[in-house]
């Protein structure tokens, strides 16, 4: 676990998935967006120092750096000189009852999926398909193959 300044640990540590094709950086902030809706930061902690996420994940300081500049120009941390980085700014959130029967209700239908046959690539692109789809509706514009097929695609 990631320490902060004054020996507290850090709410948050990294992990990086090699294999996801996200960039580093990229990754580090859906982490803390991630993190933010979550509830597992709030505003005043502070991320971890640029040094310690450098030795704990063995990246490029400046990839750490490009992270915390975009969750900057996001609006979702600020930088104090010497001090470090700390979350200034929220994200929208489920409150930790809702989160809970949410969670408990895709784990029922993640189980559904692997009886069926789904690995987790499988049932990350049924849901990114499905999640596209609402997104369309959303905005109002059908998919042209009524919600089926390459339409829940995104290329």
């Amino acid at each position: 676990m990631d320490v902060d300044k004054d020996g507290s640990p850090s709410p948050i540590e990294f992990r990086l998935d090699p294999g996801s094709g996200v960039p580093t950086y990229l990754q580090l902030v859906q982490q803390v967006e991630q993190a933010l809706r979550l509830g597992y930061l709030r505003q005043g902690d502070q991320l971890p120092r640029v040094k310690d996420v450098v030795a704990g994940l063995a990246i490029n300081p400046n990839t750490v750096l490009k992270a915390y500049r975009e969750l900057e120009h996001r609006g979702l941390v600020a930088g104090r000189r010497g001090l470090g980085t700390f979350v200034e700014g929220t994200l929208d959130r489920v409150g930790l009852r809702e989160q809970a029967a949410l969670q408990k209700s895709m784990l029922a239908w993640m189980r559904t999926a692997g009886e069926a046959g789904l690995d987790e690539a499988g049932m990350s692109a049924l849901f990114t398909a499905a999640l596209h789809e609402l997104r369309q509706s959303r905005e109002g514009r059908p998919d042209e193959e009524g919600g089926s097929g390459r339409a829940g695609v995104v290329a």
